[in-house]
Formats: structure tokens, C-alpha cells, sequence
């Protein structure tokens, strides 16, 4: 075989096996990505912007970090709330479930929660807090088994509304998902909480295969019916 055939096989051999790791690249990726396709396509015909939300009697905030005072919402947990205070004082919802880490490391979620709602206009009696949605899964889970929740809106930000949507209906709540407002929100910070979101949803993935339970326990609170009466 003279050096052109053997480098022209060379070349042929070369390209076969980028070909191969191409491909084994491309069903790797598929593979890593079917819990965020789950996330996101499961959640399709169920998210709104506010202005087109539909009616619940009860919407869903879930919490996250608190400002560095410990006694302010974030930017991202400000929107949540003012967004969910909007869709109380349009008539869209009646009581408003805060769920959220009650001893998380920037501070108490719910309290902070409630007392930003109250600020907003929102009347004290018709805001529940749940100090043990430790996470989407768990808050989602204990507004059915714990607080008797069967309908209901859920506020959070985009990039994270599509994964709260598809578990709490996977948990057997009938959702609808509202983009929350984040006015101090850059760009940088969208995309940071956009891939964190998309590895989180393996983990949503997961906790809905395996049925896992609620971190913490909860015997049936009423809360939630007594404010709908109240």
C-alpha cells in the first residue's frame, strides 16, 4: 500500500470514529436531558403570564432566599409575593399558601413571606404558612397531604415554573403556573438560575419515580379551608 492509500484510510478511519463519538456525544445528551424534557413539555398548556392567569381559589408561593437583613424578601421572592398579592386583588385567588423553609440559611421564608404579603394589601387571615416546603417537591407534596389542597395557581419565576408545575401535578394537584415578576433580576442571574434549573430537574425526576415522602411529616392542618371560609 503506497503512503497516499494508507493515509487516504487513515483519514476514513479518523472520521468514523469522530462519527461514533458524535453520536454517543449526542444520546449521552439526550439521556441527561429527558427529566428537563419531562419538566417542560408535561408542564405545556399550564403556565401564564399574570395577566392571563385563570381563577383558584388558592395560590401556591414558593419560597426562597431572603434579603441579607433577614427581615426583607429577595428580589426573586419579592416578585413572587407581588405577583401573587395581584392575583388575590384581581379576584383570581382567595388565599394565599407561603411555602417555604422556615429555618433556612438566609433566614425564616414563611414569616418573611407573610409579612411582605400583609404590607401588600393582603389580608393577614387570608395568608397560610407552610414552614416545611423544604423544596418544590416537598411544598407541592404537603399542599395536598397536608393542607388539603386540590386546585390551585403556582408563582415562582420562569425558569423554575415549568419543574414546580409538572411535580405538583405529578403529585395530583391540579396546577396552573404563573410567571412571577423579578424586577431586579439581570440577565446573568436568569441564565445562572436556567442551568441550575435544568440539572435540578434529574432530581424532580427522581423524587417523582421513586415517590419519595415529604421531608418532614405533618398530620392534616385546616388552615387552608378555615381561611377559604373565613
Amino acid at each position: 500500500m503506497s503512503d497516499a492509500e494508507a493515509s487516504g484510510v487513515e483519514s476514513v478511519v479518523r472520521r468514523r470514529r469522530l462519527r461514533r463519538v458524535a453520536i454517543l456525544g449526542a444520546v449521552v445528551l439526550l439521556l441527561v436531558s429527558l427529566p428537563w424534557l419531562w419538566t417542560t413539555f408535561a408542564a405545556r398548556g399550564h403556565v401564564y403570564a399574570e395577566a392571563e392567569a385563570p381563577v383558584a381559589d388558592v395560590v401556591i408561593v414558593l419560597g426562597t432566599a431572603v434579603a441579607a437583613d433577614r427581615q426583607r424578601p429577595g428580589d426573586r421572592l419579592a416578585g413572587r409575593l407581588e405577583t401573587a398579592a395581584e392575583l388575590v386583588t384581581s379576584g383570581r385567588a382567595k388565599v394565599v399558601l407561603v411555602s417555604g423553609d422556615g429555618g433556612g440559611t438566609s433566614g425564616d421564608e414563611p414569616a418573611v413571606m407573610t409579612s411582605y404579603l400583609t404590607e401588600l394589601g393582603v389580608d393577614a387571615r387570608r395568608v397560610v404558612a407552610d414552614p416545611f416546603g423544604l423544596d418544590t417537591y416537598d411544598s407541592c407534596a404537603r399542599a395536598r397531604e397536608v393542607y388539603g389542597v386540590e386546585r390551585a395557581l403556582i408563582v415562582t419565576q420562569s425558569y423554575h415554573l415549568s419543574r414546580a408545575v409538572t411535580l405538583c401535578r405529578h403529585l395530583g394537584l391540579d396546577v396552573d403556573g404563573v410567571t412571577a415578576r423579578c424586577d431586579g433580576c439581570g440577565p446573568v442571574l436568569l441564565a445562572e438560575k436556567s442551568v441550575r434549573d435544568y440539572f435540578a430537574s434529574g432530581k424532580a425526576a427522581w423524587d417523582a419515580v421513586r415517590g419519595r415522602a415529604p421531608a418532614v411529616r405533618s398530620p392534616a392542618d385546616p388552615a387552608v379551608q378555615d381561611a377559604l371560609r373565613g
